[in-house]
């Protein structure tokens, strides 16, 4: 074990108090990795686990496997149909979410002290031998057939699902990791056994656990939930480039507020500039009313209630996007406004006031987020998959105070390009075709 202590300081509910936290690194005997922080004022634990590759892992004809997959898993497993699993978890008084998602696949669970052995049995069940009944297949397939319903009638969907089927074609990134209709209804229980072992595999864990448990009870613990699962997983996707240039698309939709979602490529989440990037990313169209974007388009102007952007570092892509909602009348001047913004911070860079205000702001919050164990256990394990190590907890606002106005105005010129902003706008606008 490699003990790492760490003072952070945290801020609950509104009261500020200093805690001391050990986040004590773990490899268990079977060589699953954890960071534990062992928390025993609260007879209670919380444990996320994350796989790397997600839904990005559907073979070609499965899209939606992972997802529905995912949402099987607490529906019946070993000897119980579902029914008798969710009773059997009401009665541990435990949680147990299941997520999938572009490039990772999530397991958080929670339970009391008093109940750990069998919570962690119950889970294990669900983790390594998921039934997939048909009755239960059908009911959640029905279920996921709703919702990519739902989401084709939504404008905010549309146009995101537009913008990234453009941008990325083929790879994964491109298609709805829902599915479709068609792929989703051609699903078998076959499929699901296949992409459960796709999906759960030892070569791409990552496990966090935090509260009433000892970092030496951490490796049994896990060596017993997940040492079963397979070694080796498939092949990851490759990397692509974002393939958009500089426009705008219309998708011709009735509704009297039109949508736009838009970007061009962004930065990783390793590059040396990244906290200048998230500094800038801050001020231009993050920080809420402070922002450059929300000051012009919705405070001088009136033509939205919000504007937003944000810097998205995924795995094998990066992106700077943005979306704001305005009447078909007037997206037309949003989006205008939008790329003079844009433009002009590229060229001019922003304040030295700018850079303060974002700067507080961003070091004030990021205590707020650890306001929990099950909160602090999806940071750390989000901290290992992108290969912080757990210092960073300590210095991540010292990164962000070390960022000066010559870094973030090089970033702007570098890094902002108004001319490859590509807008899809989903509505009936006027003055855009």
């Amino acid at each position: 074990m490699l003990r790492t202590f760490l003072a952070i300081s945290l801020t609950l509910f509104a009261s500020a108090a200093r805690a001391e936290t050990d986040i004590i690194e773990v490899t268990s005997e079977g060589g699953i990795q954890a960071w534990v922080v062992e928390e025993p004022s609260i007879p209670f634990i919380a444990l996320e686990i994350r796989f790397r590759g997600g839904t990005s892992l559907d073979l070609p004809g499965k899209r939606g496997a992972t997802n529905l997959m995912m949402g099987l898993l607490e529906e019946g497993s070993g000897d119980m149909n579902a029914q008798e699993f969710q009773a059997a978890r009401e009665a541990l008084a435990a949680s147990y979410r299941f997520g999938s998602h572009d490039d990772t696949i999530s397991v958080s669970a929670q339970f009391l002290t008093e109940t750990q052995d069998a919570a962690i049995d119950l889970l294990r069940q669900a983790i390594i031998a998921p039934r997939f009944d048909q009755d239960a297949l059908d009911r959640v397939r029905a279920q996921v057939l709703a919702n990519i319903a739902s989401e084709e009638k939504r404008p905010n969907s549309i146009a995101s699902s537009t913008f990234y089927s453009a941008a990325f074609e083929d790879h994964p990134y491109g298609t709805d990791s829902n599915g479709t209709v068609e792929t989703v209804n051609a699903l078998t229980q076959e499929d699901m056994f296949d992409a459960h072992a796709r999906a759960l595999t030892h070569d791409r864990l990552y496990v966090s656990v935090v509260g009433d448990i000892t970092a030496a009870e951490v490796g049994p613990m896990l060596d017993e939930l997940l040492g079963d699962l397979p070694a080796n997983g498939p092949k990851l996707p490759a990397d692509i480039a974002f393939g958009l240039d500089g426009g705008t698309t219309v998708v011709d939709y009735a509704t009297p507020q039109a949508v736009a979602f838009f970007g061009h490529a962004g930065m990783k989440r390793d590059d040396p500039d990244f906290f200048a990037a998230y500094v800038l990313n801050n001020v231009l169209g993050s920080g809420g009313f402070e922002s450059r974007l929300m000051n012009e388009v919705r405070e001088k102007r009136g033509l939205t209630y919000g504007i937003g952007t944000y810097l998205v570092p995924k795995f094998h892509a990066e992106l700077l996007l943005g979306s704001v909602a305005s009447s078909n009348t007037t997206i037309a001047e949003a989006i205008a406004v939008t790329k003079e913004v844009w433009a002009d911070t590229a060229a001019n860079g922003i304040t030295q006031e700018e850079l303060d205000r974002a700067k507080t702001y961003l070091t004030g919050e990021y205590p707020l987020r650890f306001d929990g164990n099950s909160e602090i256990a999806k940071i750390m394990v989000g901290m290992q998959m992108i290969d912080l190590s757990p210092d960073y907890v300590l210095n991540r606002n010292d990164y962000i105070e070390a960022v000066t106005l010559e870094d973030v105005n090089r970033v702007a010129a570098e890094l902002l390009q108004p001319d490859a902003l590509h807008f899809v706008v989903v509505g009936q606008p006027v003055g855009l075709n």
